[in-house]
C-alpha cells in the first residue's frame, strides 16, 4: 500500500488506519476509495461539498507570501470546487479582508 498524498512506500497499520511517517497522513482505506470516486471532495468531517457551499475554516492558516493570517472559525461563502489541484490546494474563494485565494478541503468544514 502506498500513501495516497506524498506515493510514499513506507507506511504502516495503527488500528483501523494507514500512517505516513513521511507527510503524517492518516487515512482509512475503506473511506479513501471512497473519496477517489469521480473527483469528490469531502470537507475536514467527510462532508461532501459542492460549488456555491459554504464552508468554515477550521484552523489558523497562514496566507503565504503574506503576513495575513486566515483564522479559525472564518466563515467562507460561495466556494469553487477546482478539479485540477494545485498542491492540493482544491477550492477556490474569496476571504473579506484578504482577497481571492485557495484552501484545502482538509482545513474547512461545510458551514
Amino acid at each position: 500500500m502506498k500513501c495516497p498524498k506524498c506515493d510514499s512506500e513506507h507506511v504502516y497499520e495503527d488500528g483501523n488506519l494507514w500512517v505516513c511517517p513521511e507527510c503524517a497522513h492518516e487515512w482509512n482505506p475503506e473511506t479513501a476509495a471512497e473519496a477517489a470516486d469521480e473527483g469528490v471532495i469531502k470537507d475536514a468531517n467527510g462532508n461532501v461539498l459542492a460549488d456555491g457551499d459554504s464552508v468554515t475554516v477550521i484552523k489558523d492558516l497562514k496566507v503565504k507570501g503574506s503576513s495575513l493570517v486566515v483564522k479559525g472559525g472564518t466563515k467562507v461563502k460561495n466556494i469553487r470546487l477546482v478539479a485540477d489541484a494545485v498542491d492540493g490546494h482544491d477550492i477556490a474563494c474569496k476571504i473579506d479582508g484578504i482577497g481571492a485565494m485557495n484552501l484545502k478541503s482538509e482545513y474547512v468544514k461545510k458551514a
